[in-house]
């Protein structure tokens, strides 16, 4: 069995009905050592009750999901974010969370003012990356497919989420990898490879084709649809990246599965379309 494996990593989304001590546990069993949490099911079963749950198993936490939406041009609930992002760092870096997932936010109701939201977005990062950094954890500015960016993130491309990181230390603030987000964009290879030492997490699924009705459950398995895993695996596996590689999916017919064969199956597919394509040393510079 190739230690490639242990790589894996499974994002709560991806069997949502499962518990965290569920899901934990099944990951251990499993031998995939590493999950993505999200904050809301964290909370509900406890915040240290979730960091004895992940000691006990052996299992680690590759990522806390999510901070984030910064656009709102109101200053009160403006700084209302940062205040919940700094206790969304602080849960983070209680867990043991290597970065806390950010989705930039989309514009308010009502809004045209897509400058003025990214502006918020670059301030609001300002304000929050050095506290980051001194608790341990790495903002992970997460870019969204441009379908998204009225309502959810205003960050639409891997260059543009890399060129707010690289205002800030590489301990403090990378970016966020993700398969269904960036496959599509002409460039995103080059993105990747300016990416050295700034990729804090890779995720991976696939796209559903035709679209559903509701675009943000348009994930799906990986092998399930058109994206190329080994370029897109390749180039990170490249640009030095050697943390966890984490699938996650919102799908509704996923959802209404077994979650052990969920799975089965994406360790199945990682083993597949992803594990071969991250062996590549990163290329090493003279001293």
């Amino acid at each position: 069995m190739s230690s490639q494996r242990f790589h894996l990593s499974m994002n709560q989304m991806t069997t949502r009905s499962w518990s965290v001590p569920a899901l934990v546990e099944a990951c251990a069993v499993l031998g995939v050592r590493s999950v993505g949490l999200w904050r809301e099911p964290v909370a509900k079963f406890g915040l240290a009750a979730t960091r004895k749950c992940l000691e006990t198993s052996g299992v680690a936490i590759s990522s806390l999901c999510r901070g984030g939406f910064f656009t709102t041009a109101d200053p009160g609930r403006w700084r209302e974010q940062l205040d919940d992002n700094r206790r969304a760092i602080d849960e983070a870096a209680e867990l043991g969370a290597p970065c806390l997932v950010l989705v930039a936010g989309g514009l308010e109701a009502g809004s045209r003012d897509l400058a003025g939201a990214r502006a918020r977005v670059a301030e609001a990062v300002g304000e929050l990356a050095a506290y980051a950094g001194s608790r341990g954890v790495r903002l992970g500015l997460e870019a969204l497919h441009p379908i998204y960016c009225a309502d959810r993130s205003v960050l639409s491309t891997l260059d543009q989420a890399l060129d707010l990181a690289l205002q800030f230390p590489p301990d403090q603030v990378g970016v966020v990898v993700d398969t269904f987000h960036v496959w599509w964009d002409p460039g995103v290879l080059a993105a990747i490879g300016r990416s050295r030492g700034r990729i804090v997490l890779y995720q991976v699924c696939d796209i559903m084709v035709p679209l559903p009705a509701d675009i943000l459950l348009a994930r799906a398995m990986m092998g399930d649809g058109p994206i190329d895993f080994a370029s897109l695996s390749s180039a990170v596996a490249a640009a030095g990246y050697t943390g966890a590689i984490e699938v996650e999916i919102f799908n509704g017919d996923i959802w209404d599965t077994d979650p052990r064969t969920v799975l089965d199956t994406a360790l199945s597919r990682y083993q597949q379309l992803i594990e071969p394509h991250t062996t590549t040393e990163p290329t090493r510079t003279s001293e």
